[in-house]
């Protein structure tokens, strides 16, 4: 088991990175309010499997080898970054539209419902990220790799899901919230584009770990 301290300090920082509007809340705001909560909470099973997934890959080792490849761990970083100030040129951008914003989608099947969340958080470069270079830092030399490693992914996942399923659940009252106050739709969006802006200059410049 990873220490105590180790342990809470990924579950904040886990915190912060589920409430940091990305890739999983557009898709699962999205989902909840054109097509239900239900929809939304089937969306979430899928992004919870690609939670798991990801979870395992570093528990076993799998992303040792990725780590090991010269410039992988830069490729990866260097798209995520690229990809995240994408999300803020879209947020920020005139005409520009909020995640909270309704927008119309086709109804989907619960079965593309699971299938989209799975893709939609296994191409997640964010996720990727904080399991390719966060999770390790958090794990003491000496002590079993493998048990920290699940411990501190099923720490991840359990907030992860809670936080999603609340804003899955209340994404069409914070919609209704937002529609009628042009205001705080427009900082909702603002903030929104600034902490991915600032997320993806701060990935651009980290060096390898």
């Amino acid at each position: 088991m990873p220490e105590p301290s180790n342990l809470l300090a990924f579950a904040l920082i886990s915190l912060g990175m589920v409430l940091t509007p990305g890739p999983n809340m557009i898709y699962l705001v999205s989902r909840s309010i054109c097509q239900g909560r239900v929809a939304g909470l089937i969306s979430l099973g899928g992004v919870a499997l690609g939670f798991v997934f990801y979870m395992l890959c570093a528990a076993l080792g799998i992303t040792a080898l990725v780590m090991a490849v010269p410039y992988a761990y830069d490729a990866l970083r260097i798209g995520g970054a690229l990809y995240l100030l994408y999300l803020a040129w879209q947020a920020l951008r005139p005409g520009g539209r909020s995640p909270f914003q309704v927008r119309e989608l086709p109804p989907d099947s619960p079965r593309r419902l699971f299938m989209m969340g799975l893709l939609t958080n296994l191409l997640n470069p964010k996720i990727a990220v904080m399991y390719l270079s966060l999770m390790p830092q958090f794990i003491v030399p000496g002590h079993s790799v493998l048990a920290q490693s699940l411990a501190l992914g099923s720490t991840q996942i359990a907030i992860s899901v809670t936080v999603n399923a609340l804003i899955a659940l209340m994404a069409g009252s914070i919609a209704v919230f937002l529609a009628g106050r042009p205001l705080w739709q427009q900082a909702q969006r603002w903030l929104m584009g600034t902490v991915l802006a600032g997320l993806a200059l701060r990935m651009l410049a980290e060096g390898r770990r």
